[in-house]
């Protein structure tokens, strides 16, 4: 399983959690898992699908959906830009998860706009706002 693929496919994808929609590690194992994903067999699968997802240009994690981390495919970014007044500019703001060489994990996160490349936001002014919403999968929106 290709982790940028699952998420181009789905648009928005959950990290973990669960909630209105669909969650890449439950994704990858083909049903629901019970506790953390961690405790999984396939977790090795499912830690490789996850890094290699978020280590593309063409993904961004955010805390879209109800707070929670989403990984968000590019095809999408213009219409969360456009509808930045519903969703808010926090919940765009663009999460980094690193691990440091002493082992420790630590998040970075790059305020929005900050991240959003020229391209797309050029993109997002040619959207209508239900234009934008029509893109989203439904869950996403606040509301």
């Amino acid at each position: 399983m290709n982790g940028v693929e699952v998420v181009e496919q789905y648009g928005v994808v959950l990290q973990s959690a669960r909630g209105t929609v669909v969650n890449l590690p439950e994704l990858v194992v083909g049903g629901p898992i019970t506790g953390s994903w961690w405790s999984h067999p396939q977790h090795d699968e499912i830690f490789r699908v996850l890094n290699e997802a978020t280590a593309s240009n063409d993904v961004v994690r955010l805390r879209l959906v109800k707070g929670k981390l989403a990984l968000v495919h590019r095809r999408l970014w213009p219409a969360l830009v456009r509808l930045v007044d519903k969703i808010g500019p926090g919940a765009l703001a663009s999460i980094h998860e690193e691990h440091t060489s002493g082992g420790a994990h630590r998040s970075r996160t790059v305020a929005f706009p900050e991240w959003i490349p020229q391209d797309v936001v050029e993109q997002a002014a040619r959207l209508s706002e239900a234009e934008a919403i029509e893109q989203l999968p439904a869950g996403v929106l606040p509301g």
